[in-house]
C-alpha cells in the first residue's frame, strides 16, 4: 500500500493505494499518528478511492484511528468507498461509527 498526504487548511487527506491489511499496519499507524499530532488540524480524512483489497484487521486499523483521533478531537470521514470497500465496511456497520462517502 502506498500513502500520501494532502493538507488543505485544517484537513489531512490521507490516500491509499493499493491493498489495505495486516502487512501495512505500522506505515498506516504511522502515517495517521503523524497526521493527528499536525498543528491546527480539525479533520482527518482517509481517502480509499484507490484501495481494492480491505480486510479485518484493517478494520481494526480504521477503529484505533477512530479513537485516536477522537482523543485530539479530530473528525474523520471515509472517502471515496465504492466496489467491495464499500460492501465490506457496510457489512461491518461501519456508517453508524464513521462519516462515509
Amino acid at each position: 500500500m502506498q500513502i500520501s498526504q494532502k493538507i488543505d487548511g485544517s484537513r489531512i487527506t490521507l490516500s491509499l493505494t493499493g491493498r489495505f491489511d495486516f502487512n501495512t499496519h505500522r506505515e498506516f499507524r504511522d502515517a495517521y499518528e503523524a497526521a493527528i499530532k499536525t498543528s491546527g488540524i480539525k479533520e482527518l480524512e482517509i481517502d480509499l478511492a484507490s484501495v481494492d483489497y480491505l480486510d479485518s484487521s484493517a478494520l481494526g486499523m480504521l477503529l484505533m484511528l477512530k479513537e485516536r483521533a477522537g482523543a485530539r478531537n479530530i473528525q474523520l470521514f471515509l472517502t471515496g468507498c465504492k466496489g467491495a470497500v464499500k460492501q465490506i465496511l457496510d457489512i461491518a456497520n461501519f456508517g453508524k461509527l464513521f462519516n462515509i462517502s
